[in-house]
């Protein structure tokens, strides 16, 4: 699973113009499922997301995690982060999950996201053709890969 995190002020996600989730300070999460992904990597991941200290302190360094601050969180997912891009210019998404196996993972992310946080988190639409809005904070933007973890 790969997962791209983004520091926000505040951030939306919308289809066909209705806004089906939004948020204010707090973490989007922009997750990518690949074909050879499963359960086992949810908690690591989340927990890694959950505990990031990317947050100010009072001092004004990053030392505080999405936990500490209270904020919130808004997950959604983007089978284009499991593009391939090595040959040519065209990417190819072979790599990706297939709907039927990426859904479940997805709200199995979702659910153990919102254990480890203690609170709902806002999503969008699986398979949808999503418009999403974020005002960045920082900007601080991380990228975690399941399989490459620090």
């Amino acid at each position: 699973m790969k997962a791209v995190i983004q520091r926000v002020s505040k951030a939306s996600v919308s289809v066909k113009q209705k806004t089906c989730s939004h948020i204010g300070p707090g973490l989007l999460v922009l997750l990518g499922i690949e074909k050879d992904d499963g359960p086992e990597a949810i908690p690591w991941l989340v927990r890694k997301i959950v505990h990031l200290r990317i947050f100010n302190d009072a001092d004004g360094q990053m030392n505080r995690s999405l936990l500490e601050t209270g904020g919130e969180a808004l997950i959604v997912s983007q089978f284009t982060l499991c593009a391939s891009t090595r040959k040519g210019h065209r990417p190819s998404y072979i790599k990706a999950a297939r709907p039927e196996m990426a859904k479940p993972l997805y709200r199995q992310f979702i659910s153990e996201f919102e254990q480890q946080l203690g609170n709902s988190v806002g999503t969008g639409v699986f398979g949808a053709m999503m418009e999403v809005s974020l005002l960045n904070d920082g900007p601080v933007t991380i990228l975690l890969d399941s399989k490459q973890p620090d």
